[in-house]
């Protein structure tokens, strides 16, 4: 097999872990509620495979029921609870997964302090243990790759935008399109290189909690 594949009733775990995205299966017990909380970067997506679970998002309250799929946007504070008396599972994905990966609050207007986590929180492996130096330093290695990408990225899309409005004043659909994949062509390593950060800074940041 050429690929991995998962099943929602022996997979209970976090199955991907990237910066990109985080993405797992969950089971909760009847009566269970998760704490209220929110993502500060990223949306998450819900989607009941068994069971009932009652999810408030943003003051808002509905019954998901299998098959059907809910959506806790950027800073939307929500909260599920397993209604009725059948295990929930779900699968969620949190997209990116940066950490604090979530932002938990004392009351409506006030936040706690940042939650960092270890790896194990994730169902994620620690690579061969870095010292805190060896990490500080991967974090700002990647950090001035991200400055200098932006800086080559900015002036890229400055001048390739003169060019769109060129093509687009001419009327010249070919020269806009190949334009516009040049364009293309500098925004992707700018976000590669971004997400080689958000890699350390987790790293970084699970390395200075218990093991």
């Amino acid at each position: 097999m050429s690929f991995a594949v998962y099943d929602f009733h022996t997979d209970i775990r976090n199955i991907l872990v990237t910066p990109q995205i985080r993405s797992r299966f969950l089971r909760m017990e009847p009566g269970q509620a998760a704490q209220r909380h929110s993502h500060d970067l990223g949306h998450e997506i819900f989607l009941i495979l068994q069971g009932e679970a009652e999810f408030e998002i943003d003051g808002e309250k509905q019954v998901i029921r299998p098959g059907q799929l809910c959506v806790a946007l950027t800073d939307q504070m929500h909260q599920v609870r397993v209604v009725g008396d059948e295990p929930v599972i779900m699968y969620l994905s949190v997209t990116p997964h940066i950490q604090p990966t979530h932002t938990f609050w004392i009351d409506d207007d006030q936040k706690e302090p940042p939650h960092f986590m270890p790896n194990s929180a994730y169902d994620v492996t620690p690579s061969p243990s870095l010292t805190t130096e060896q990490y500080i330093d991967e974090h700002l290695t990647t950090v001035d790759a991200v400055a200098k990408a932006a800086q080559a990225f900015a002036a890229a899309q400055h001048e390739q935008a003169a060019h769109l409005r060129q093509a687009i004043a001419d009327g010249d659909d070919a020269k806009a399109h190949n334009t516009r994949e040049a364009m293309w062509d500098t925004i992707y390593p700018l976000f590669q290189t971004v997400y080689s950060m958000g890699d350390a800074w987790n790293d970084l940041t699970a390395s200075l909690e218990p093991k």
